[in-house]
């Protein structure tokens, strides 16, 4: 854990979590839909956010996509690649921790087999309660995570911004905007 000075004098504590995300999407008639899954753990609680999550001991990146998907969307991906590394810094209060330091690896998914499932298996460590194909002109700040709004970005104009954002104000949210 790493200590920084703030404004107030006082210490923040940063927590730093590393996650692993895919962007899977498909095209409609009137623009592009994206996989999300709503989110009931975490800053994102309540928000859509990305499938994918934290490495368990001794995996590799790709596995961790994979089983991530497949516990948060009921999908296995079969073919994709690695975008990059981004992160996001913002105030949350976790643990003894008041900052979050968000590392995010983005992977594109081109191929997937199975149906996604809008209701998925809890367990503990679970966060997901299941996936939903969204339109890109659907989502904002206000019902989803920064890791969806680079997902949008990059389906908007097929670059990846691999700048990392930092926010001076973060809420989670107590009900649900999905």
């Amino acid at each position: 854990m790493k200590s920084a000075k703030n404004q107030n004098n006082g210490v923040e504590e940063f927590h730093q979590a590393v996650g692993v995300y895919g962007i899977i999407s498909r095209s409609i008639e009137n623009g592009k839909e994206l996989l999300v899954i709503k989110k009931h753990g975490g800053p994102y609680t309540n928000r859509y956010d990305l499938p994918g999550g934290s490495q368990e001991p001794g995996e590799l990146l790709q596995e961790t996509l994979i089983r991530e998907i497949m516990e948060e969307t009921n999908l296995t991906i079969t073919d994709f690649n690695q975008l990059g590394c981004i992160n996001y810094i913002y105030p949350w209060h976790y643990l003894k921790t008041t900052m979050n330091n968000h590392i995010c690896i983005f992977y594109v998914v081109n191929s997937y087999r199975n149906k996604v499932l809008d209701k998925v298996t809890q367990f503990e460590g679970q966060d997901s309660l299941g996936a939903v194909w969204i339109n890109t002109r659907d989502l904002s700040e206000s019902n989803c995570s920064p890791v969806v709004l680079t997902a949008k970005d990059y389906l908007l104009t097929g670059k990846f911004n691999g700048l990392g954002t930092r926010f001076s104000e973060w809420s989670v949210y107590s009900k649900p905007v999905y």
